[in-house]
């Protein structure tokens, strides 16, 4: 094997368990990729940008990631919320308070 396939290979290994992991978080009900409603410690609602593997205003820590909560004016952990889990009182309020944008 020649040392670029070498190098080659942590890669594809990260892109596979990023495929993987979005994969099974959809298949459990969690819409992942994009704007996705998240809930904090605190139990606020609100909207992100939540794309697998990346973070530019947040710090990933495994499926949790800890980042301002714009509804209480606080940092917190925020997880994804299944969409089946919310009523249609907490998706107007969750699309009512968004974090901010990236430049």
């Amino acid at each position: 094997m020649s040392p670029r396939a070498v190098a080659l290979i942590p890669i594809v290994i990260v892109i596979a368990v990023l495929v993987g992991g979005t994969l099974v978080a959809r298949r459990r009900g969690y819409n992942v990729g994009g704007a996705v409603i998240v809930r904090c410690s605190k139990g606020h609602l609100f909207t992100t940008i939540w794309v697998p593997g990346m973070s530019f205003k947040a710090i990933r820590l495994g499926w949790a990631r800890f980042q301002r909560c714009p509804v209480g004016d606080h940092w917190a952990l925020v997880t994804p919320v299944k969409d089946s889990d919310l009523t249609d009182e907490e998706r107007r309020t969750a699309a009512q308070h968004r974090d901010a944008q990236i430049p």
